[in-house]
């Protein structure tokens, strides 16, 4: 990839400042600017489409009340029928004679509730009862007058006590319509009246037509049942014929589903002939407009800029050519404020700049030389002050054997075992000690503490012998002691004591450190785990105490990342931390 950037960079400073201009316009405002009023027209593309689809979306919502509305005013009637007691009764009265039959529709009819019920926006009502009584005509029939028709056999054939059916009947009675819409509805509410009866409520279907098509929708709408169009305002609603099918070369721009007693219709919206495109014309005269002047104006811009760059652009070049005859001469002209100004005036600065230099070239050379000789005398002196080590542990081994000669015996074993600690730690020799050099170093650590804390401090050293011999990085194990016992038993006044334990558990090598010190709340509990688990170079350099830090970083680093560390500690009671480590990322030596 830079290879390539570095072509193009060497390629692109082969041209004249003209040729990058022109380049320039037309990368950076005829592509931006295609590009550009090509998202717009996108834009307003799916902006209409949008639109348009909201629109579709408003007319099915619209068809679908509509048709909702229409089809549970019949629901509501049935329902009325349906739960009326002397409806039910009257069609199974048990009528004397036709004469008394007739006596008892007249008393039937008179009822207002009855009347209206049955003649309802233009619905037709049809009562059927399983009576021999009944003489069929007008709103009253025999139950066996409608079970060879074909709305009886579908609600058989449903598990439904109401059906809604749209379906053709081919006969010459009706002059007007073969196409049928009727609701079909078993009035079964008193179980005490066993005879079959049923209501039929029909609709004009040359009536729900008008109605559709009055709506006057500006997309084509399709009201189907499967794929067979019920209603549509782009014909389809010949009435003496049977219904249309869809045959699948429709254009659905939406569909929605929506259902009616019990019965699962579309309402399909096609795409408009027309479309979106013709739409967006209106729009043309702004985009032309804007194309044009996104043309013209950086045009006259970049001859503008052009002759202001390479007018001065030459005047400076010449400067720099008479530079190679070694000729140091200043501009005496320079016009504007911009970069190619800023650059003539640096150019005079650095005539001026190169007569100082060539001036003091040689003072400069002799101050360095100067420099580098009080460098090295620093660091010499840095070498000389640094302490011999040996020195210290010669005094602590005079101190232990002055203790002995005046019977000091035990001032004499602390200084023993202070010099082994301070040995270790100036020992980085190697990296890596047995665990039983550390629980050494521990035990010499915790005698000086006791030591100091008398009676305050008592501890226990446990551990099995094969766990003494795996390695671990210098003193991490007293880092963790001696934060138990700073942090620990100094903050309590009582007795107190570190346990230390070291044993095989499955394939890791567990080590336990417990105090009963002071302990620490959650809240420090808490934020000492995420630093030991997340122990990093960076959280070292940020931190004053590092401690804990640190040696949690080096088992880490040690093991590959396999150490596990769990931390318990209540307060006023102590602290128990827990280290898991694989055996078998821990060197081993043997005796």
């Amino acid at each position: 990839m830079k290879r390539v950037r570095n072509r193009l960079n060497r390629l692109v400073n082969t041209f004249s400042i003209g040729k990058k201009l022109i380049i320039l316009y037309l990368f950076c405002v005829l592509v931006p600017l295609f590009a550009t009023d090509g998202v717009i027209l996108y834009n307003v593309y799916r902006s209409e489409k949008t639109q348009r689809k909201y629109e579709m979306q408003n007319v099915a919502s619209s068809v679908s009340a509509e048709l909702n509305y229409i089809f549970q005013e019949a629901v509501d009637i049935s329902r009325s029928f349906y739960i009326n007691r002397k409806i039910n009764e009257f069609l199974e009265y048990p009528f004397d004679t036709p004469l008394d039959f007739y006596e008892k529709c007249r008393e039937f009819y008179n009822n207002p509730f009855y009347n209206l019920s049955f003649e309802s926006n233009g619905l037709k009502v049809v009562l059927f009862g399983d009576n021999e009584g009944i003489i069929n005509g007008g709103q009253l029939c025999r139950t066996e007058n409608i079970r060879s028709a074909q709305i009886y056999e579908m609600l058989e054939q449903s598990d439904r006590d109401m059906i809604l059916c749209f379906y053709y009947q081919d006969t010459k009675m009706n002059l007007f319509s073969d196409r049928k819409v009727s609701l079909l509805r078993r009035l079964d509410y008193f179980r005490y009246l066993p005879g079959e009866k049923l209501i039929r409520i029909d609709f004009d279907y040359s009536d729900l037509v008008q109605r559709f098509n009055k709506m006057n929708y500006e997309v084509p709408v399709y009201i189907c049942q499967g794929d067979r169009i019920l209603f549509s305002n782009e014909g389809h609603s010949e009435l003496k014929k049977d219904y249309d099918h869809l045959t699948g070369k429709e254009k659905i721009a939406l569909e929605k589903d929506f259902s009616m007693c019990g019965e699962e219709f579309r309402i399909l919206i096609m795409e408009p002939t027309d479309g979106i495109l013709p739409n967006m014309k209106q729009h043309i005269p702004l985009l032309l407009l804007l194309i044009l002047i996104n043309l013209l104006l950086p045009m006259i811009l970049m001859n503008l800029l052009n002759a202001s760059f390479t007018k001065r652009l030459g005047i400076l070049s010449n400067a720099f050519d008479r530079m190679e005859g070694e000729e140091l001469a200043e501009l005496t002209q320079i016009e504007g404020e911009d970069e190619i100004a800023a650059l003539m005036k640096n150019y005079n600065r650095m005539v001026r700049r190169l007569r100082e230099l060539i001036r003091t070239v040689y003072k400069d050379r002799l101050e360095r030389q100067e420099a580098d000789l009080a460098k090295q005398k620093a660091e010499l002196l840095a070498l000389r002050s640094q302490i011999n080590p040996h020195f210290l542990f010669n005094v602590l081994e005079s101190i232990r054997m002055h203790s002995i000669l005046k019977k000091e015996m035990e001032t004499a074993e602390m200084v023993e075992r202070l010099a082994i600690l301070e040995r270790q730690n100036v020992d980085w020799s190697s990296n890596e000690n047995t665990i039983r050099t550390e629980l050494e170093f521990i035990e010499a650590y915790l005698e000086l503490q006791k030591y100091r804390f008398g009676e305050r401090l008592s501890y226990q050293i446990t551990a099995k012998e094969r766990c003494k011999n795996y390695l671990i990085p210098s003193l991490t194990l007293m880092t963790f002691v001696e934060n138990a016992c700073v942090h620990g038993v100094e903050k309590k006044s009582v007795s107190c004591w570190v346990y230390v334990r070291v044993y095989e558990k499955e394939q890791d090598l567990v080590i336990e450190i417990e105090d009963t010190g002071g302990g620490m709340d959650e809240e420090a509990l808490a934020d000492l785990t995420e630093q030991m688990q997340n122990a990093s170079i960076e959280m070292i350099q940020k931190r004053e105490h590092i401690g804990m830090i640190n040696a949690s970083l080096r088992l880490k680093m040690h093991t590959g990342n396999r150490v596990e560390f769990e931390l318990e500690s209540e307060k006023g009671v102590g602290t128990f931390l827990v280290i898991r480590m694989p055996k078998d990322v821990l060197g081993y030596t043997e005796g």
